[in-house]
């Protein structure tokens, strides 16, 4: 059997010697260089011809299917594009509600996952390679001590879990082995939902918003455009009444938060305070309102109080209030109680039951495991995709705890730091290779239908709890016997038809959770930090998640929204906090939490402006021991300062300098425009006074002669606009792209030498208005200037235009002179160095979009408008004999935005909607004085400040 072995991305005889260039060699192009074999070949089967072709498959021909990418328990419907049954693309299911057609981060880099070469491939005891037939002789033994006792000693720890199959699975067997336990831990769950629901409504409720019906949003720490369930349709919902097109403003959003969120950059008056004090202007608020409760505060905390209880009490029933997950129990529940004051229950908020099951705060079911551990009450513990070695409290010590059970089983996509725990560790399937169900944040149903036979030898949580039940059911079986049993339940006599709908549509039929109507309890006050202490809150890492994509190179290289980092987390502190500590970004610091002197950390600073003072926001997911070779390594271990008394948010810290420096890589070094209008923007006053402010300046400054020759495109003459209005800044734009044209990934020592590869960047600007911070994100793909200036400087005419007005990239032209990115004003050419592109290890090649080149060194790349997608439609319209109709071509980058920001369009169709986009007043070019009549344009962002606040 061969070993594992790195693979030199380069050639030996590469002359250039770069630093660190086995760590470059390391996480070059995807998720690992390494090429790994099984310990037996493929299966004996006879390879012939078709005769019959099977049905949709077509040579060159995607093929979508409906399924649902699964994280954290929820399921996010998506259409999964095959290339003769090679997944390779992921876009967003229009029919189901928590896509709406569009997709995030984490859903467009799972095609990378699947390809993984680092994912486990084999079942281990130990350390050594084993069996799953080894595995089912020993389990088999201990089922025989489970049949005998009632399961006493059997534990079984879970994620969140909202498939309907695995739950009544699990339930099953919790029958049958009455005396064991089923545990759940979600690093970064939000336990405080869990207990304000308890205390609001006697029971386990989740709140469902509707922002297309809120007037007035105050958000009290709540990125519910960012990391939130739901958040892709919810952020569609409230844009929609602010984009350009609709040239509707009267919304507005009041973000109060500890840390810059996707939410807070959306809002249109802001502020940062440390989250106790965010605590006592709920309570001030409701005060105003009328509940009693919480003395006064600062005057600045009383002035925001009386402003927001007015714009309250004033939009009834259109307003609408949501709380995060660092606010006490108390608060939460208190925000519950002015919904319902407010009208806005059954308005703009409503109530389903818990979607997820067991419905319980994990922090005290994890810490409950850990107990009965330490009582010796635990003797077979079966860990089903989670990784409570590398995210539990780190009180527990689970690493040790789980060193005191005689059997353990581990379950998961990777080896990871409990894989290397237990006793066995399994391989598990992705989402994609496996039959499965899941619900989305509203109670939606989905089922998951494999793409592809799994690559290694991994088994599914539901035929690995069959195989604890002593059964080896397949997991198509048991997915499609739950719903037949169901459907016949409610009286369907038609079960084919209905499961045939919901694997084209990917949505069950009436499988959504119904609203209620409740009211909430009066909320006991808090008990609130000092103010003086500092305090550190825990988050989820904007392109890692808490850890589980630790090992994937396009989410790791994925510029962060608000520090444009990559490869790295970093202590986020305000500047005033930084000035009082002596600190400044990139200065090393000691973490620990006072009183325990083992909970410490050493870590990086980053001062990031619009930080609450007082606070230090420490990302999760970093740190990683046993991630796999592209997350080993990177970053720190946020984890290790978690307590169970932290009740996984906010906690006490004490810091320390070292006196070390720490470099990072980052994207983008200017945070202001420098004097330019790079992003033009105005108040809502001032674009009712002029509503052509953005149009006028355009006129002004774009000179109406070209030594360039006019040209007239007679068929199609493609083009785009980018509302600034409705960007979020969520770079599933970035990622999208880079998936549909086989971009690279450079690795972090590259990225310090400015030479990353994204095809779109999200820059992100602070603008000043009336004495406030406020954030602006702009994304940047080529502009497919008409007046191309990158094209006059190619001496070999690698880039020139075409009929249809694109500004096209002719590869194998290409001498890598680089005189056209030098000329490009925008800096969105991209000039392959190095050999980026890995294309040794057969897995990763086989993510990559047959459609789209592979580059290799010495060549230069930009974006293309999806050229692939255009050439595809066109080829489909030629067949029918008609000419392409608006909307048939989506871009990579247009199909995944959640608020619809972009609009890609033909510009000699008057009814286009790029047209239409382009058409309003808002609309600008970039640099428009250089005369390079960009396709690409943009909307003006419009703010609607409250003057109250001024």
């Amino acid at each position: 059997m061969d070993k594992k072995r790195t693979i030199p991305l380069i050639p030996e005889d590469h002359g250039t010697h770069l630093p660190g260039r086995r760590a470059f060699l390391k996480v070059m192009a995807a998720s690992a260089a390494l090429a790994s074999a099984a310990c037996k070949g493929p299966p004996l089967e006879q390879i012939v011809p078709y005769v019959n072709m099977p049905e949709l498959l077509t040579p060159g021909q995607p093929t979508f299917y409906a399924t649902a990418f699964m994280r954290r328990g929820r399921a996010h419907g998506v259409l999964v594009e095959s290339n003769m049954g090679r997944p390779t693309k992921v876009e967003g299911n229009p029919h189901h509600p928590a896509s709406l057609g569009a997709t995030d981060v984490f859903a467009q880099a799972s095609v990378l996952q699947l390809w993984d070469p680092d994912r486990s491939q084999t079942v281990f005891e130990g350390e050594s390679l084993s069996t799953w037939e080894a595995f089912q002789h020993v389990l088999a033994q201990e089922r025989a001590g489970w049949e005998r006792n009632g399961g006493e000693g059997l534990r079984i720890l879970t994620g969140s879990v909202t498939s309907p199959t695995l739950i009544a699975q699990l339930s099953a067997l919790l029958r049958r082995y009455p005396k064991a336990a089923w545990h759940v831990y979600e690093p970064l769950h939000d336990d405080r939902a869990i207990l304000a629901s308890r205390q609001a409504f006697g029971k386990i409720v989740e709140p469902l918003y509707r922002f297309d019906r809120a007037q007035v949003v105050v958000s009290f720490d709540a990125d519910v455009f960012g990391d939130w369930p739901g958040s892709i349709p919810y952020a569609r919902a409230f844009m929609r009444n602010r984009t350009a097109r609709q040239a509707a403003f009267s919304s507005r959003v009041y973000a109060i938060e500890t840390t810059p969120t996707l939410t807070g950059a959306v809002g249109d008056e802001r502020l940062a305070l440390p989250p106790a004090d965010i605590e006592r202007l709920v309570w001030r608020v409701a005060a105003a309102l009328g509940v009693p409760g919480m003395g006064p505060a600062s005057a600045e905390i009383e002035k925001w109080a009386q402003v927001l209880a007015r714009q309250l009490d004033t939009h009834r029933g259109r307003s609408l209030i949501v709380a995060g997950g660092t606010l006490s129990p108390e608060t939460r529940t208190l925000v519950h109680l002015l919904n319902a004051r407010l009208g806005n229950v059954g308005n703009t908020v409503s109530y389903i039951d818990a979607v997820d099951s067991p419905a319980e705060p994990h922090v005290e079911s994890i810490s409950a495991l850990v107990r009965d551990i330490h009582d010796a009450k635990v003797r077979s513990l079966i860990l089903l995709d989670t990784n409570p070695v590398y995210s539990a409290p780190a009180d527990l010590a689970f690493g040790k705890a789980l060193s005191r059970v005689p059997f353990s089983v581990h379950l998961g996509l990777y080896r990871d730091e409990t894989g290397r725990a237990a006793t066995w560790h399994l391989p598990q399937t992705h989402c994609y290779e496996h039959w499965s169900d899941g619900r989305a944040f509203d109670g939606t149903a989905s089922i998951v239908q494999p793409i592809i036979a799994p690559l290694y030898q991994g088994r599914s949580l539901h035929e690995v709890v069959e195989l604890l039940a002593g059964q080896s059911r397949s997991g198509y079986s048991l997915v499609r016997g739950y719903w037949q049993d169901r459907q016949g339940k409610l009286g369907n006599a038609n079960f084919e038809q209905f499961w045939q709908t919901a694997l084209r549509t990917g949505v069950a039929e009436r499988s959504f959770s119904p609203l209620r109507v409740r009211v909430p309890a009066m909320p006991p006050l808090p008990v609130l930090v000092d103010g003086t202490t500092l305090q550190a809150v825990l988050v989820a890492d904007a392109s890692v998640g808490d850890g589980a994509f630790a090992n994937n190179g396009w989410l790791q290289e994925l510029p962060r929204p608000f520090t444009k980092l990559t490869w790295d987390n970093a202590a986020l502190i305000g500047s005033a906090t930084a000035k009082a500590l002596k600190v400044e970004t990139g200065d090393v610091v000691r973490l620990r939490a006072p009183g325990q002197p083992q909970l410490q950390i050493e870590a990086p600073v980053w001062v990031l402006p619009g930080q609450a003072d007082l606070v230090v926001t420490l990302p999760a997911g970093y740190g990683r021991r046993a991630a796999g070779s592209v997350g080993d390594g990177v970053g720190f271990d946020a984890y290790m300062l978690l307590t169970t008394a932290a009740a996984n948010q906010t906690f006490s810290l004490l810091i320390e300098k070292t006196g070390r420096r720490h470099e990072f890589a980052t994207t983008q070094g200017h945070a202001t425009m420098e004097g330019r209008d790079i992003v033009r923007w105005a108040t809502l006053a001032a674009y009712r006074q002029n509503p052509r402010f953005a149009t006028d300046v355009e006129r002004e400054r774009t000179p109406e002669v070209s030594l360039y020759p006019e040209w007239t495109y007679d068929r199609y003459k493609w083009g785009m606009a980018i509302d600034l209005n409705a960007c979020i800044g969520c770079n599933a734009c970035t990622i999208a792209c880079q998936a549909e044209n086989n971009i690279p990934v450079v690795g972090k020592d590259e990225v310090m030498r400015g030479r990353e590869m994204h095809w779109i960047r999200v820059d992100r600007y602070y603008i000043e208005s009336s004495g406030k911070q406020r954030t602006v994100f702009q994304p940047v793909p080529c502009m497919h200037c008409e007046k191309a200036p990158c094209e006059e400087v190619c001496p070999v005419g690698a880039t020139v235009h075409d009929s249809e007005g694109l500004n096209v990239q002719v590869y194998n032209r290409c001498v890598g002179t680089r005189f056209c990115s030098n000329n490009c004003p925008y800096k969105v050419r991209r000039f392959n160095f190095l050999q980026f592109s890995n294309q040794k290890v057969e897995s990763l090649k086989a993510a990559q979009n047959p459609e789209v080149t592979v580059r290799m060194r010495g060549v230069m790349e930009k974006c293309t408008y999806c050229l692939q997608r255009i050439t595809r439609a066109r080829l489909e319209a030629e067949k029918l004999r008609r000419p392409l109709r608006d909307g048939e071509v989506v871009t990579a980058c247009q199909a995944v935005c959640p608020t619809e920001a972009i609009v890609f369009g033909d510009l000699n169709d008057p009814d286009s909607r790029v047209n239409h986009a382009k058409a309003s007043p808002l609309n600008y070019s970039l640099l428009a004085d250089l005369n390079t009549r960009p396709r690409t344009t943009y909307a003006a962002r419009i703010f609607n400040p409250d003057r109250e606040l001024e």
